[in-house]
């Protein structure tokens, strides 16, 4: 496209894991022409004969078949050539941190250095991956300059707008949520709101610049780590006094300015456990989020003391975690409480064992632990039971096979107290 011709009808979109392939599906069913970029091949091909290589995502598998009988996405390995034939650019390339909780740029860099190479003038690039505050523009707008020749906010566009959504409703949140925008300029603003309104038909949150946006989407995470921290911290005060935390939740929060949130074994996922850091790696290493983050990533040893508490040592005892999964009915790890867990038991000595009904055997290997059906006679040796992530499998469960089982924690409080006590199990709940 040129200066002039605002016609923006062909888009790329920069990662193709479980929130790109869907925004790209989205685009491609409402009007646009989508070019996906993965480095993965197997996802490439994948996208390429019409199937989802995304599993368990309402509505998404179905998008991506008609995108395909449609010839409106197709699938890459090459940046250069897709980011060569769009108007827009989305990047959604995921930005995670390391063992030292540093922010890890290795994928997007290399994601951003491919599109300025290729960049056209009167390109929109717009970032949909969260974010540290200021990087949109400082890092990968100047190294699209840099790179390019262009001038950002003359020769190309420059948006940013976060990702809000939740693993196994994403269509749905894409509908619901407000999209929250930031641009460079009154220009760039103007050429995403028109493209989000077309592609999405979502309400728009417009903010006043790129770093606003930025924030935004690090502070709802902050937001909600802080909160639970608050919660797992009045949780272990109410094991104390012998209160269960649950009726003390539906208690207060039935004024309306008190909103408690539940406790638990930990926070995993993509978003709480990661995005703080970007607050306190920039100049917020005191205070509240520091704080939230160690209250929340030491729940794995309350826990384990919990289990102590009961039963002495734990080494050589038989330990069954269910769910390897960070939260339940999720088929992902990232940040899991369970792998807290695993170094925690390693620690003491104990032998792991793992059930988790989203993952095969040899996948559950690779994690630390010996998988274990849950009809397999060893379940008669399982000295303690620990609920980390409450999958819909485990809603009927019943514990009478484990007939040796002294003690279950249940790290998700959803588990029935009543009939574990009756079996002669010692129920452990958090706060509860």
């Amino acid at each position: 496209m040129n200066h002039e011709n605002k016609n923006l009808k062909n888009v790329t979109v920069v990662g193709l894991g479980k929130i790109g392939l869907t925004l790209a599906a989205v685009f491609a069913n409402n009007g646009f022409n989508v070019f996906g970029v993965d480095i993965n091949k197997k996802v490439v091909d994948s996208v390429n004969k019409g199937i989802s290589h995304v599993k368990n995502e309402p509505g998404l598998e179905q998008l991506v078949q008609d995108a395909y009988k449609n010839k409106t996405l197709v699938a890459t390995l090459d940046t250069s050539e897709a980011v060569n034939n769009s108007e827009i650019i989305m990047v959604i390339v995921p930005v995670l941190i390391n063992n030292q909780n540093e922010v890890d740029y290795t994928f997007i860099d290399l994601a951003v250095e491919n599109i300025a190479k290729s960049i056209k003038k009167g390109t929109l690039v717009i970032f949909e991956t969260t974010l540290p505050t200021g990087d949109t523009r400082n890092r990968f707008g100047k190294k699209i300059e840099e790179t390019s020749g262009l001038k950002m906010g003359d020769d190309f566009y420059l948006a940013y707008s976060p990702e809000r959504v939740y693993s196994n409703r994403i269509i749905e949140d894409l509908r619901n949520y407000p999209k929250v925008l930031g641009a460079l300029n009154e220009e760039s603003l103007k050429l995403s709101s028109e493209f989000y309104h077309k592609a999405l038909n979502c309400e728009l949150i417009k903010v006043s610049s790129l770093e606003t946006a930025e924030f935004s989407k690090v502070a709802e995470c902050v937001y909600r780590d802080v909160n639970i921290a608050l919660a797992n911290e009045l949780a272990k005060f109410a094991d104390q006094k012998g209160v269960s935390m649950s009726e003390v939740i539906a208690a207060s929060n039935s004024q309306p300015y008190s909103n408690i949130h539940y406790p638990g074994i930990g926070v995993g996922g993509h978003c709480i456990p990661i995005y703080p850091y970007f607050f306190i790696n920039r100049g917020l290493e005191n205070g509240l989020t520091n704080l939230a983050r160690k209250v929340n990533d030491t729940m794995a040893d309350y826990a384990i003391e919990k289990i102590e508490t009961n039963l002495g040592a734990l080494q050589n005892k038989n330990i069954l975690i269910l769910g390897l999964a960070f939260r339940e009915n999720v088929k992902e790890t990232t940040k899991s409480s369970t792998l807290l867990l695993i170094n925690l038991l390693k620690q003491k000595n104990a032998n792991i064992f793992l059930n988790d009904p989203l993952f095969t055997d040899s996948e559950i290997v690779n994690y630390g632990g010996t998988p274990l059906s849950l009809d397999d006679k060893m379940v008669s040796k399982i000295d303690v039971i620990i609920l980390q992530a409450f999958h819909k499998q485990y809603e009927s469960l019943n514990f009478e096979g484990f007939s040796n089982c002294k003690v279950i924690l249940d790290g998700r409080n959803s588990l029935n107290k009543e009939e574990i006590n009756q079996l002669g199990i010692k129920y452990e709940g958090i706060g509860s």
